[in-house]
């Protein structure tokens, strides 16, 4: 739910909708084709801008595990090859400040644990550098390459106790599937040549959530201190009181630097001592995520002129501008953010930026992009201004295939917000002929639905429907007075930006009205739950996946904890607050629905506890509504594996077919 873990069903492409499309001999996406789809992440650009590390992920459907390895390519496009074989859990590409080694993490073959490897780029095999009891969260190069600061988290102080079953623990603001007192994550040092490890800090305050919402470490120029960003307690309800500390390298207390709440991800300017960070701009948890730089002692937001949230940054080797990722309309964007100027958005055509950029010190871009017809590849820019170029070819299969084309739709909602979506065609689609209709609403709900490449969506599309993927206030691509709108307004507001916006679709193309759909997760599934029971004449078919329906359960159980109370101020337990937490819960509802409604959730989800989908299921079982509900046994928010994926997909796309054809 919150954090915008949800999945992102969208796909954009103008053309216009008063002609048909051609037909064509081409297969549509299937469910197989799945299995087929290269997952690439965490480009990292050397320093010299010369080559490009980046994480491969293919998927092995008969062991159901992601197959991971390390690439290489020249910035050029020639010479790609694999780097690393039979290695589990890669992440955490960095480059060392002279570029002649590659550090990562993966799981050690001994420890068991995620360790940091060093790889040296003029040959040999990587070299395991740590042999932390707990594992590696996070890790960065000190200035003159000689030493790595790195997280892990404490090991348990009385293992002995707990075999014995000495193990009860008090609860405080831990969701309700933890089952022992969880330590937090510190701040170590070690030689890059390996060597023995030194702990920094120490204490209740940790690096790390239990949601492993983590920061980059930052080295002082000079390699004398480490900045970090610092979370009260390990628990990531009680994440938005954290700050920016600093260590000395030779030990010492932590001196706060930043003291702002919510402050993280610092960086220091490449040719100056300014400090750039994030925080919820100007501290309130409603609006979008800014980029502040402290300057001596004045502390400013270089984004206040945007007034929209920025998902990343990345500081330019001058030290003069900053590149952000966002989102904007139904695109997501890098924009160029002089520290004293206007932002401008960088002219990429059809292309969305789907990672943080990867910079060099000569000013070469990285980045991992889509396009509306096209999953994720490795692109590059080698000068802010051009058309970026894509370097890979690992999901050259999806051009055979006759897939959905798309259109961004705007409308004026109400409350005088103009709003915006994604409307999907049906593969094949004839002009004037009547189609049903299926809307995909995005979670979050600090998400949006943009122009990226979505497997559900072209699946449906497929089926014959069109597809509609509202954005609605609280999303994330249209500027803080919209995302902010959702303060106190978590239901019925929404849900008239969705309907106006469903509205202006049956106005532009010929939807068969009997027969529309709705569906969601997460916070899309909450507002399937809403629109469920609010609208109830008005769904052929309903599919709600991991649903929050209980705003109140939400916040006592979930790992949320404190971080529910901005969306309305105070707790569901106290006299001032107690209603509009329940008004607003679509559970309230549930006598209303009559569509035939689909509900599916993970077993261990602490972001939204599947409790919410039980009360829903026997509210309507109870009603007469025929409904189907599938557990599946995995401890995420959303079935990570191939396996389970795919079957949640088939079932979605299965039940409106059933419902709607």
């Amino acid at each position: 739910m919150k954090p915008i873990i949800a999945i992102n069903f969208v796909l954009y492409l103008f053309f216009s909708c008063f002609t048909a499309f051609p037909q064509t001999s081409k297969q549509p996406f299937q469910l197989e084709d799945l299995r087929k789809l290269v997952n690439i992440s965490d480009p990292a650009i050397s320093p010299d801008g010369n080559r490009i590390a980046f994480i491969v992920s293919k998927p092995d459907w008969e062991k159901d595990k992601a197959v991971q390895n390390i690439d290489l390519i020249n910035s050029d496009g020639s010479s790609l090859r694999t780097i690393t074989y039979k290695r589990k859990g890669i992440s955490n590409l960095n480059w060392s400040p002279d570029g002649n080694s590659l550090g990562f993490v993966a799981k050690d073959s001994e420890t068991k644990k995620p360790q940091i490897f060093i790889m040296p780029m003029n040959g040999g095999d990587p070299v395991c550098i740590t042999d932390s009891k707990t594992g590696i969260k996070e890790f960065t190069w000190s200035p003159d390459g000689k030493t790595i600061a790195y997280a892990a988290q404490d090991t348990v102080p009385n293992p002995k106790e707990i075999e014995h079953h000495e193990d009860a623990f008090k609860v405080n603001d831990n969701n309700f599937l933890v089952r022992a007192e969880l330590q937090p994550w510190h701040l170590w040092i070690v030689p890059s040549s390996g060597g023995k490890a030194k702990q920094l800090i120490k204490g209740k305050q940790s690096l790390c959530t239990d949601q492993e919402t983590i920061s980059p470490l930052v080295w002082s120029k000079d390699g004398s201190s480490i900045l970090f960003q610092l979370f009260p307690d390990v628990w990531e309800g009680n994440g938005w009181h954290c700050v920016i500390g600093k260590v000395d390298t030779n030990g010492g207390g932590i001196d706060t630097v930043i003291k702002e709440q919510g402050s993280g991800s610092p960086s220091f300017a490449p040719e100056t001592n300014m400090l750039a960070f994030m925080r919820p701009r100007n501290g309130d948890q409603n609006n979008g995520n800014a980029v502040y730089i402290r300057i001596g002692n004045k502390i400013v937001d270089a984004t206040a002129e945007l007034a929209r949230n920025i998902n990343s940054y990345v500081w330019m080797p001058d030290g003069k501008s900053l590149l952000l990722t966002g989102e904007k309309g139904t695109r997501s964007v890098i924009l160029s953010q002089p520290v004293n100027g206007k932002a401008s958005v960088l002219n990429f055509g059809e292309v969305n930026c789907s990672s943080k950029p990867s910079v060099s010190k000569n000013g070469t871009i990285a980045f991992i992009g889509n396009t509306a017809s096209h999953p994720a590849e490795l692109y590059v820019l080698d000068k802010e201004g051009k058309a970026p170029v894509r370097l890979t070819d690992l999901n050259s299969f999806v051009d055979s295939l006759d897939l959905s084309k798309s259109e961004g739709i705007t409308w004026n909602g109400p409350d005088g917000f103009k709003e915006d979506g994604v409307l999907n065609y049906p593969v094949n689609y004839v002009a004037g002929k009547n189609y049903p209709l299926v809307m995909v609403i995005h979670g979050g709900p600090e998400g949006a639905s943009t122009v990226e490449f979505s497997s559900l969506i072209q699946l449906l599309a497929a089926k014959g429907f069109f597809v509609f993927q509202p954005n609605y206030r609280g999303s994330t691509n249209l500027g803080d007075k919209y995302q902010h709108a959702i303060f106190r307004n978590t239901g019925k507001g929404p849900g008239e930006d969705v309907m106006a916006g469903l509205n202006k679709v049956e106005k532009l193309v010929k939807v068969d009205t009997s027969r529309i759909g709705i569906s969601g997760w997460s916070y899309g599934g909450y507002m399937t739950s809403w629109l469920n029971g609010y609208y109830p004449d008005k769904w052929k078919a309903a599919v709600e996946g991991a649903a929050l329906n209980d705003w109140v359960m939400d916040y006592t159980i979930s790992y949320y904890q404190t971080g529910d109370l901005y969306f309305f101020g105070g707790s569901p337990w106290t006299k001032e607050y107690w209603n509009i937490w329940r008004d607003q819960s679509p559970i309230v509802y549930a006598r209303n629905v009559k569509a035939p409604t689909l509900i599916m959730g993970d077993v261990g989800d602490s972001n939204v506890p599947l409790v919410n989908s039980y009360e829903m299921y026997h509210a309507l079982k109870d009603n007469g509504v025929h409904v189907e509900f599938y557990a599946y046994p995995a401890d995420t928010h959303f079935p990570g594996d191939i396996v389970r994926t795919t079957d949640v997909f088939r079932r979605w796309v299965n039940w409106m077919v059933k419902y709607l054809k």
